[in-house]
């Protein structure tokens, strides 16, 4: 089976993998340069990080699987995650999700014809206190209303 991962990303893994006694712990950041590079985890990516690591390739699918910051199947360019605890449900995420849903004509867990923007609900993303609260990527946006959402998904459609 052809490698997926460039040689850059290998490197990266084993840099990590020689910061730790075990390699089991090497395996979020090599499962994160992995995924920085495909964009997603396929199997073969999955494969050169059990290769890179010495582990079995089933304990690098569990743990890739287990969390959420994964994918496995392919994602658009940008990921909205809007939280959806008590304190964002109770403050209108319900209306902020929805605002997405109709922008994007998506449901949580699609990803835009586009290709820029995939939805998702997150259980929680630790900021009640400014609620609701959504991560575009890696940036939190707080106290977002169904308004905002236009400009949100204006910005994530044009960037690149």
């Amino acid at each position: 089976m052809a490698r997926v991962l460039r040689p850059e990303t290998l490197e990266a893994i084993a840099r990590n993998r020689a910061r730790y006694a075990r390699a089991q712990s090497a395996l979020l950041p090599a499962l994160h340069a992995a995924q920085a590079q495909v964009g997603y985890l396929p199997g073969p990516a999955l494969a050169d990080v059990a290769d890179a690591l010495g582990v079995p390739v089933t304990e690098v699918a569990a743990v890739a699987t287990f969390y959420s910051m994964f994918h496995t199947e392919p994602v658009g360019r940008h990921i909205v995650r809007v939280c959806t605890n008590l304190s964002c449900h109770l403050n209108g995420a319900d209306r902020v999700i929805e605002r997405f849903c109709e922008r994007l004509a998506i449901r949580p867990g699609q990803t835009s014809a586009d290709g820029r923007v995939s939805l998702e609900v997150a259980e929680c993303l630790a900021a009640c206190e400014e609620a609701p609260v959504l991560l575009a990527d890696t940036e939190r946006i707080a106290g977002v209303t169904p308004e905002a959402v236009d400009g949100i998904v204006m910005r994530l459609r044009t960037d690149a």
